[in-house]
Order: structure tokens, then sequence, then C-alpha cells
């Protein structure tokens, strides 16, 4: 295993080596080039006075590569890494990074489409919920709009540090588990809990992922779990999606408005933003899981499921 300092870093970051790895190969590696770059920029906005860990700014400290893989040819094509980020304080950011690099997805409209029954199906895995992590889209509404509308509905997003995307403050869907006692709970969970006093249970929630996959009792066919993969290219990471409602007095909903404006007190590693249903898309479109939420309750929404 060798070592070398990350070129242009202050203060000097050492990166180790796997033992199958070329400094000159990780270097030049575009999916290490962007993160690193990304990384970089993101943390040195911390200087700015108005920045949430401006007081006491993390840093990164270290790299160790801890393995990789190479493609045909012998071309550099995945990286496991664990990236070290601490503040003075000796607060540290989670730094598991799986480096594949980005990719394009292409959704193809055609003048005709033919719906064919043999097409393979894909037969869920059953599951206790209380074993997975889940993703759950937060819309809210005032109480005096008309019920079974769209109008004025409200998405609870979440702000935090992803150093896998090299963002300290990236908007997504909440995340988190359902524990024993059927409860949505996690780091997103509390803040929602501490900020708005809701608690959200499994009884209330409706998995849309379940709703809008194709299902099949046969043995036969492929048996994949029950939600979204990010990224099945290159992990297997699945990410169930739910959906849960709530009517609120309007002028609840107008202090959680004042009050949910993504903006966090210095040190604060998560807060929350309410964000106009029809604007997620765009507001949240860096996280897949916001984008697939969103596809899947228009579609179901269009299919009166929802």
């Amino acid at each position: 295993m060798s070592t070398f300092i990350l070129p242009d870093s202050h203060p000097e970051v050492p990166v180790h080596l796997a033992s199958d790895l070329k400094k000159d190969q990780l270097l030049s590696f575009p999916a290490f080039k962007t993160w690193i770059s990304t990384l970089k920029h993101s943390l040195a906005l911390q200087k700015h006075v108005s920045h949430t860990f401006h007081t006491c700014p993390y840093h990164l400290r270290k790299i160790d590569i801890q393995s990789v893989d190479f493609f045909g040819g012998g071309r550099l094509g995945f990286v496991k890494l664990k990236a070290e980020i601490s503040n003075d304080n000796g607060e540290s950011l989670p730094g598991s990074v799986f480096l594949r690099g980005g990719s394009v997805g292409m959704m193809v409209c055609l003048g005709k489409v033919l719906f064919l029954d043999h097409l393979l199906c894909l037969r869920p895995l059953r599951r206790k919920l209380s074993d997975t992590a889940i993703t759950v889209q937060l819309v809210l509404q005032p109480d005096d709009v008309e019920a079974n509308t769209e109008s004025e509905k409200q998405v609870i997003l979440t702000l935090q540090p992803r150093i896998p995307a090299g963002s300290l403050a990236l908007p997504e869907l909440p995340a988190g588990m359902l524990d024993d006692s059927g409860t949505f709970s996690g780091g997103a969970a509390k803040e929602i809990s501490e900020e708005t006093g809701l608690e959200i249970s499994e009884k209330e929630l409706i998995d849309m992922t379940k709703l809008a996959l194709p299902s099949s009792s046969s043995d036969e066919e492929e048996q994949l779990q029950q939600g979204v993969y990010p990224s099945p290219g290159g992990c297997d990471e699945f990410v169930p999606i739910f959906l849960w409602q709530k009517r609120v007095p309007r002028h609840t909903l107008k202090e959680w408005q004042g009050k949910l404006t993504g903006l966090r007190d210095h040190g604060e590693k998560i807060t929350l933003m309410l964000c106009p249903l029809e604007q997620v898309w765009k507001l949240g479109g860096r996280d897949g899981k916001v984008l697939a939420g969103w596809a899947l309750y228009e579609g179901l929404r269009k299919e009166g499921k929802i």
C-alpha cells in the first residue's frame, strides 16, 4: 500500500491507495476527479460567514482507497473509499463513498405504445418493513381547500450533507426506518417531529412502489426487491417509496412555511424545507428519490390509485 498527498490540498490530505491501484490511475479516474472537485468546492463555501458550518468548518483529513474494480483493458471501473471529514470539535460526517461516476437515463416516447403481456415481470420479495430503510413523500395541504384536489399541496424535503455527492446541503425526500412500534424513525423523522410535532405511523403510509410495480406469483420469474433501484448498474441498493398525506389548518401550514425554509442554524447538520408539490421535481431534482417519488405519485394519481 502506498500513500501520496492529494494535489492542491490545504491542509495536506494523505491518500492511502489499495495495493492494486496506482496514483496516476486514481487521479485520472473521471469519477474521482468530479467527486473531489465538487467536494472541495462545497467545503470551501464554509468560509462565508452565512454558511451553516462557518464557525466550526469541516475539513477533509484523509482518504483511504479500500478497493477497486477494473474493466476490460485495465480501465478503472469502480472505487470504494472512505473519506475522513471532521471539524475541530471532533464532529465528523459520514464518508463512505462508492465511486462509479454519472450515467445517462433516457425516457423514450413513441407515437404508439404496444403492451406485451409476455414481457418479463418482476416479483417483489416479501420483507418486514421494520428491517428496511424507507423513503417517505410527505404531502401537506390546507384543510380549507376542496378535498381530492392538488391545490396548494406542499412537500417536506430535508437538507443535509451528502459527502458521496460532494454536497453539504442536498435537498432530499426524508429517509429513515420503521421502528418496532411501526413509527417512522431516524434523523429526518426526529427533525420533523421536533419542528412540526408530526408523528408518522405505518398504518398511515401508502406504499407507492407496491402499488406501481408489477408482481407475479411464479417462481420462474425474477424476484427483485420491492423498491426503486437508484443505480442498478453498480449497486444493490433499493428504496421503497411511501406516500403520507395530511390536511392541516391553513394557519399551521403558513407557520411552517415561515419556519421550514431550509436555512440552518450554525452547526446544524439536517434541516427541513417546504416545497410546492408542482415544483418538487425541479428543487429536489438531484435526488433520485425525489424524482422517483414524484413520478410514482403522478402516475398513480392519473390511474386513480391514490
